[in-house]
């Protein structure tokens, strides 16, 4: 898919590695002070005490940690939502020059929107997950469907506000559904692999970026 090569191709970009690191540290001591106040609220709640509460404070500690990850994503998509301009914008001085500057929602409306993006994705997680426990073939299926829409039409949303209200981008997205899904998709696959997902969503705001602009020309 060119848009997701041409994303690829752009990744040491700076403006590329700033949001996510930002995004990244931001997540990074939010977890860790997650499985630290639950290691510490097992170990003074719930046990007494000696080697047992240790052990369980571990345990717990290693669990939210898991958890931790299983949640990465919605936690920076919803985060990196306020830092990720820069790479549509790096994106489009590079292949697209001579475009008028962005001025489409206001940077409210796109905080808002990209918080609300992660927070459906923390959702569709929690909903997921006891279907992943227990049945982990159906609970794949269902996490990577529910996963392709969400992270493709709230990608390309996001990215289209920076130019467009939200009932135009809305419009546009609904026009150019299949390859938007199509997008998606991969953008789901690749959020169900340890590391890579971590990428998802600098190269995903860059490749709805590509893929903006060459909907906008065909219309």
């Amino acid at each position: 898919m060119t848009p997701l090569l041409l994303a690829f191709r752009q990744l040491t970009d700076p403006a590329f590695l700033a949001p996510l690191l930002k995004a990244g540290i931001l997540a990074a001591l939010a977890f860790t002070g997650l499985a630290w106040g639950a290691g510490w609220a097992v170990e003074h709640w719930l046990m007494t005490g000696g080697w047992l509460g240790t052990l369980v404070a571990a345990l717990a500690g290693v669990l939210v940690l898991a958890m931790a990850i299983w949640m990465y994503l919605p936690v920076v998509m919803g985060l990196v939502g306020v830092f990720l301009d820069p790479v549509a914008a790096a994106v489009e001085r590079r292949h697209y020059p001579g475009l008028v500057p962005a001025q489409g929602a206001s940077v409210l409306a796109q905080a808002r929107f990209g918080i609300g993006l992660g927070v459906l994705l923390l959702l569709l997680n929690l909903l997921a997950l006891p279907l992943l426990i227990f049945a982990p073939p159906i609970g794949a299926v269902v996490f990577f469907v529910l996963a392709t829409v969400a992270l493709g039409h709230g990608t390309f949303e996001g990215v289209a506000q920076r130019r467009l209200d939200v009932t135009a981008a809305r419009r546009l997205r609904r026009r150019h559904q299949a390859a938007v899904l199509a997008l998606g998709a991969v953008l789901a696959g690749m959020a169900m692999v340890p590391l890579l997902n971590l990428l998802v969503p600098v190269l995903g705001t860059a490749a709805m970026t590509h893929l903006l602009h060459r909907a906008e020309r065909v219309g």
